[in-house]
């Protein structure tokens, strides 16, 4: 199958190569020349524009940074739905705006070109691994289509039903995933102000119902050995949580939580921490009340 690949950054880039390595033939684009390099090195071809790509794809993926880029690498004049096949998909991997989503595959549509959104679950190392999980949203017929593709990068997809449906399920499964960072975080600042064993409240907070992945799974891997080095950054999880207070007022539903959450992630930002992993909340809480950052012995 030939593909089109359009965004080499820290998630695209593993799962671009995963599909040149599992025999798909790519045509890929990013700014960053090096990303670009890199995917040749794997027998990829280079293509000058988001022109040539689409032109070039029976399926053109996306996986971009924001709603905006998005909407002007396949919606603009130059984009991928001005110059792609009738008949060929786009297959959008990016965490945007569900409106923006709804009214690109309107777009497509119109156009005679699939369009399947399937934003992505877990972190850059799964992607690195081929075992990232996607939750998609497109028609019965567009998503067998582009399954062998997400099989590919991926080893766990779920079809959430029509167009927009994987959009809106990443944004509820991001809720969750980034909002308990902040409770993590104040928790255990809580438990280093008040002088407790970190080891010995884990094991207490493990063992009843305050347990959540990301403190048990996430947490003792990453910021409470001393590695903030980023998965998945502080500044990403701000934006997830703009796109989900700003897709929940659009569909009237109050989310007093996901907004004061954001703001501690704004907080975070404004004191240098945005690009690192967002376990790191709770050093920037801690740095911000002076309490020592807890670290696993």
């Amino acid at each position: 199958m030939d593909v089109g690949f359009i965004g080499l950054g820290r998630m695209g880039r593993p799962m671009a190569s995963n599909l040149c390595r599992k025999g798909f033939r790519l045509v890929v684009n990013d700014i960053n020349p090096e990303a670009v390099a890199e995917l040749e090195l794997l027998q990829a071809r280079a293509g000058a524009s988001v022109a040539e790509v689409a032109a070039a794809g029976q399926v053109i993926v996306t996986m971009l940074p924001n709603s905006a880029i998005v909407d002007q690498v396949i919606g603009g004049a130059e984009g991928v739905l001005a110059h792609a096949r009738p008949g060929s998909i786009v297959l959008d991997m990016s965490t945007i705006d569900p409106e923006t989503t709804d009214r690109l595959a309107a777009l497509a549509k119109a156009r005679g070109i699939g369009f399947v959104d399937a934003p992505v679950g877990r972190l850059a190392s799964h992607a690195d691994r081929g075992e990232s999980l996607f939750m998609v949203g497109g028609e019965a017929a567009h998503f067998e289509a582009v399954r062998p593709l997400l099989e590919a990068m991926g080893s766990t997809i779920h079809h959430c039903g029509p167009v927009g449906s994987g959009t809106r399920t990443k944004l509820v499964n991001n809720f969750l995933a980034v909002a308990s960072c902040q409770m993590n975080a104040e928790a255990l600042a809580l438990s280093q102000r008040f002088g407790l064993e970190l080891e010995k409240t884990l094991d207490v907070l493990y063992g009843t119902t305050a347990v959540n992945g990301q403190l048990k799974i996430a947490w003792p891997t990453k910021v409470l050995k001393g590695d903030i080095e980023p998965g998945f950054t502080i500044d990403l999880a701000h934006k997830d949580l703009t796109l989900i207070v700003d897709a929940a007022n659009a569909a009237r539903v109050p989310m007093p939580m996901a907004a004061a959450a954001r703001e501690a992630f704004s907080t975070a930002r404004s004191r240098g921490f945005g690009g690192k992993d967002f376990s790191a909340m709770v050093d920037a809480l801690c740095d911000l009340a002076g309490i020592e950052k807890p670290r696993l012995r």
